[in-house]
Formats: C-alpha cells, sequence, structure tokens
C-alpha cells in the first residue's frame, strides 16, 4: 500500500470513528403509549390517536421517536398491571402510562386503583424504563370524598417516584363538546392533537432527558 493510499485508508476509519455516535445518537427512541381508550384512539384510525398525533408533534420539534400505541379500551389498572410485562417489549426506551378513567367511571376503590398503579410504575422502573405519567381526574358524579381520594393518587406517585407528571389528560378537552365523540366522552381527532399539544412541552423535555442518558 502506498502512502498516498494509506492516509486515505486511516481518513475514511477516521471519519467513520466520528460519524459512528452521531448516526447512533439519531436513531429514533423506541416509546410505548400505554393505557386505555385515550390512548388507543377510540372509533378513530391509528394516525389520529394519541401516540401517533404526539409523535408527530414531537418530531416537528426535532425529536427523533417511534410511539407505538398500546392502549387498550376499556383497559382498567388492574387490566394494565396483568399485561404490561409483554405490552412493553424488551428495548423500549419510554412509557407513556396513561391509565385510571375506567377505574373511577366503575367506582373501584382508589386505594385498588393506586396500588396498581404504583405496581405498574415499579415494574417498569425495575427494567430501568422512563416513565412519563399522565394523570386523570374522577367525573363529579362520583361524589366529593371519591373525587379527593381518587384525584391525589396521581401527585402522590410522581413525587414517590420522581416523574414527570402531566396533572390531566383531558384538560381543555372534555368541557368542549365539539371535540368530543358522540359520546360525550372520547375526545375525536381534533381533541386528541389538542392534547397532544398540551402534553408537548412536558413531553419533549422528558424525551430530551432519555436522549440526554442515552448519549
Amino acid at each position: 500500500m502506498t502512502f498516498k493510499a494509506a492516509l486515505l485508508h486511516f481518513a475514511v476509519i477516521l471519519i467513520a470513528a466520528l460519524a459512528g455516535p452521531r448516526f447512533a445518537a439519531a436513531e429514533p427512541l423506541q416509546l410505548v403509549g400505554f393505557g386505555d381508550s385515550l390512548m388507543a384512539g377510540y372509533q378513530l384510525p391509528q394516525e389520529d390517536a394519541l401516540p401517533a398525533q404526539l409523535q408527530r408533534q414531537l418530531a416537528a420539534q426535532g425529536h427523533e421517536v417511534v410511539i407505538t400505541n398500546a392502549g387498550v379500551s376499556g383497559d382498567t389498572t388492574s387490566g394494565g398491571l396483568s399485561r404490561v410485562d409483554w405490552s412493553v417489549p424488551d428495548g423500549t426506551d419510554g412509557v407513556i402510562l396513561e391509565l385510571g378513567a375506567n377505574d373511577a367511571l366503575r367506582g373501584i376503590a382508589p386505594e385498588q386503583t393506586e396500588k396498581n398503579l404504583e405496581q405498574i410504575i415499579i415494574r417498569l422502573k425495575e427494567r430501568n424504563i422512563p416513565i412519563f405519567f399522565v394523570g386523570m381526574l374522577a367525573p363529579p358524579n362520583m361524589g366529593d370524598d371519591y373525587a379527593r381520594t381518587f384525584n391525589a393518587i396521581y401527585p402522590r406517585l410522581a413525587e414517590r417516584y420522581d416523574l414527570p407528571l402531566y396533572p390531566f389528560v383531558l384538560d381543555g378537552v372534555i368541557t368542549e363538546r365539539s371535540l368530543l365523540l358522540d359520546d360525550g366522552m372520547h375526545p375525536n381527532t381534533e381533541g386528541l392533537k389538542l392534547m397532544a399539544e398540551r402534553m408537548l412541552p412536558l413531553a419533549g423535555t422528558w424525551v430530551a432527558g432519555i436522549r440526554g442518558q442515552s448519549n
């Protein structure tokens, strides 16, 4: 090998070595949206569901992510606990955890809801999977005592396990009839778009933190 050829060979190796980490950093983060019908996109195409909406908005801010939709309509925290191990595959970089609405609608004891959510959090943390925690508020018809106990679950768990908390998944949507389906409970496409927009600042910070830890 001539000196010039050897120099060129070295330059190619050096460029590849320098570029490697940059290409690795550009790999999309693999996230999972784990929840109920509010995550699943009840009666809507998958491209309109919350994971897809949030993925597009994060991408517009320069965050390379893929958010897999693991929402199941009608799921309770008990159902989520029973499937979290197989619904969140190995290699997942982060989970958006949104559960509890159906517990409140069914009047499940808040203490049980909290235990289930805590076990889900513990299982994910045991796998070193970061969590973006999405809260829920009890419907008014459940009464003040129930609401007071239920609504305290999310901030308490967020503080206990040091999780970023988006306090109320339906914030700005549930009171706007034009943003809901005919059932008056589930968001339509525009409602989900607004939900993603409102989550975006906190979700973007969370994603950036995961990216920073992986570099």
